[in-house]
């Protein structure tokens, strides 16, 4: 995790210059959790009435800090709200000594910020079961109360990175009954990413006004065409967190019902969820795996994520062979109602088989010369029904062994 100094080829030219969400300011800093010279932890405050929604790993062994957002996260409060992450260490797998450390962190943050210890929310990222040495951060929140700043949003987004090789960030800026309405995120992820929920660490701001049952509502519908729809290499972490707050600064109150926050919102959700796969570990390739004609869209998706999931066609995409055989393989072991004689594929817009067979018009020749790009959609209609899924992943390199066997060294 200290190691890796090369950028993915899928990274964006920059970081987005993203802009102030009123209600809002971050920090970060060096805390030294894992690793010296390195900045580790983030703070953000919140605006007294903020509302704050969050989605959370299902993992049988989630994190502590998971747990204990999910506690939290339901309450109603007119109190404002800080968020603090560190990277380094996950405090997960570390039984009572991270229930010890967590409250140890929210605590302390509480009495810095004069703000109630239950609308102080942690998450933590990096290696599993080594205890969180809490107290090098709980040495540095004054630093990041004193250093809070409106605009420093890129900072908190490059210290929540783990094997990630490029912050990410996304926004939108949109007009609601004539007055302006903005979004901003970050987020963390590039390995043990597979949807449920989304494997990796999110906070999206706004400056919407919204109550919290209709904030939560819409996260939670969105999430599931986003970040559970994005796959690296199948493992779901123990310590994913998605938060999304709503400062109420703009004055401009939203719901399920307001289309355009609604769609500027999955916007950037999609757009962060993507940044994600495109630093897949070791990717250098960014996959679109679509399906339709299913029974069902539950059906779609099953086999959606069993081609994107599967190693074979990873590594074959990895190598740039269109090796399409791999494609049927996927479908027909996910378990998902499937005809062999209906299944149409597509490489991009090369017709690939139909009809239980390879298509006469299908050359080998353009499909090798499709398979070196950058951007590959392969999309199966399975000629069932009206049931459609679309997934995103990468391909799975040499790149990803590597980073993984050095992690916790």
């Amino acid at each position: 995790m200290g190691k890796i100094t090369k950028v993915s080829p899928l990274a964006p030219d920059a970081f987005p210059d993203l802009p102030v969400i009123e209600g809002v300011a971050f920090s970060a800093a060096q805390a030294g959790v894992r690793y010296q010279g390195r900045t580790d932890v983030m703070m953000a405050r919140l605006a007294p009435g903020t509302t704050m929604a969050g989605v959370f790993t299902r993992s049988a062994t989630r994190s502590a800090p998971v747990l204990d957002c999910q506690a939290k996260i339901g309450l109603d409060s007119a109190d404002g709200a800080a968020i603090i992450v560190n990277s380094g260490n996950s405090n997960a797998f570390t039984g009572k000594n991270g229930v010890v450390s967590t409250r140890a962190v929210t605590t302390a943050a509480a009495q810095t910020l004069g703000l109630p210890e239950t609308r102080v929310f942690s998450s933590s990222t990096g290696v599993i079961g080594e205890p969180l040495p809490h107290e090098r951060i709980t040495a540095k929140l004054k630093e990041l109360a004193e250093t809070l700043d409106k605009g420093a949003i890129a900072a908190a987004a490059r210290a929540i990175m783990t094997t990630d090789t490029f912050p990410k960030g996304a926004a939108a800026e949109i007009s609601i009954d004539g007055k302006p309405v903005k979004i901003a995120g970050i987020a963390k992820g590039s390995g043990m990413i597979a949807p449920d929920m989304a494997t990796m660490l999110v906070y999206i701001f706004t400056d919407a006004a919204a109550e919290r049952a209709a904030l939560q509502a819409m996260l939670s519908e969105l999430t599931d065409v986003t970040f559970n729809c994005i796959t690296v290499d199948s493992d779901t972490s123990t310590s994913d967190t998605l938060l999304l707050a709503a400062t109420g600064a703009s004055g401009v109150k939203v719901d399920g019902a307001t289309t355009a926050f609604r769609d500027a919102l999955h916007g950037v959700m999609l757009d962060l969820a993507h940044q994600v796969v495109r630093d897949g570990e070791g990717a250098t390739k960014f996959v679109e795996v679509a399906v339709t004609g299913a029974a069902s869209d539950a059906d779609a998706k099953t086999h959606a994520m069993a081609i994107a999931n599967s190693p074979l066609i990873k590594t074959a995409i990895a190598g740039e062979d269109p090796n399409w055989g791999r494609v049927v393989m996927a479908i027909g072991k996910s378990g998902a109602a499937a005809d062999r004689d209906l299944l149409t594929i597509r490489f991009g817009d090369l017709l690939v088989a139909e009809n239980g067979w390879v298509s006469p018009a299908y050359k080998e020749a353009d499909a090798a010369a499709y398979m070196k790009g950058e951007y590959l959609r392969i999309s199966v209609d399975l000629g069932l029904g009206h049931g459609k899924c679309t997934v995103w992943t990468c391909d799975l390199t040499h790149g990803y062994i590597e980073i993984n066997a050095d992690y916790r060294s």
